[in-house]
């Protein structure tokens, strides 16, 4: 196998206030998870590094992610910054499991979103499917609304940990992907990208 190729690339997480973004992306980056709900004030921003094996061709990616938590609050939502989402390569779009209007709202989310950029990789995540008890929908509808972008879902728990390495792992390899399709990197490339050739397209 050829030496891996690095990128840096920015995504965000969206989706309502309480869906659990926040506690999402540290359970992904420190494999933690606390009960206090904090309050997302603008954006918050984390760093996690992550290894994509593709098959074909079989190349290795080593992606550097700045992981941005957008505030989920509708009033937020309603005046987003362009700037939070500009740069952005992909996005998780998070919702609530016990809560149905967080499922409906994902269409105002991507069309945030879409300001930016007509396409861009996205996956979507179903959290706290930990309270079973608590479901106010399933599968098949969170299915219904990614299978119209055509991305991947996932029906996650940050507390317990359940597929949310596999969300963010499905992301990083929409996002390799996405690089091949741009011509970004090509299987006859140089092993190698330097940080300097990308960096002009990752927002700290």
């Amino acid at each position: 196998m050829d030496e891996p190729v690095i990128a840096k690339m920015k995504i965000c997480l969206l989706g309502d206030g309480a869906v659990g973004k926040t506690s999402l992306i540290r359970r992904f980056v420190d494999d933690v998870f606390t009960d206090d709900y904090l309050l997302t004030i603008g954006t918050k921003t984390s760093k996690k590094k992550l290894i994509i094996k593709m098959k074909n061709p079989e190349r290795e990616f080593h992606l550097s992610l700045m992981i941005w938590d957008i505030m989920g609050q509708i009033s937020f939502r309603k005046l987003l910054h362009p700037t939070y989402l500009k740069g952005a390569k992909g996005a998780i779009l998070v919702c609530d499991l016990t809560r149905k209007e967080t499922l409906d709202n994902l269409d105002d989310w991507i069309d945030s979103l879409y300001v930016e950029r007509k396409v861009m990789p996205t996956v979507f995540v179903a959290n706290k499917s930990d309270l079973e008890n608590k479901h106010a929908f399933g599968t098949a509808e969170l299915e219904s609304v990614a299978s119209v972008y055509d991305s991947p879902f996932f029906l996650t728990s940050a507390k317990t940990g359940v597929n949310v390495e596999k969300a963010f792992q499905a992301l990083g390899e929409k996002l390799v992907e996405e690089m091949f399709v741009a011509g970004s990197i090509s299987p006859s490339s140089k092993p190698k990208l330097s940080e300097s050739a990308i960096a002009s397209n990752y927002q700290y």
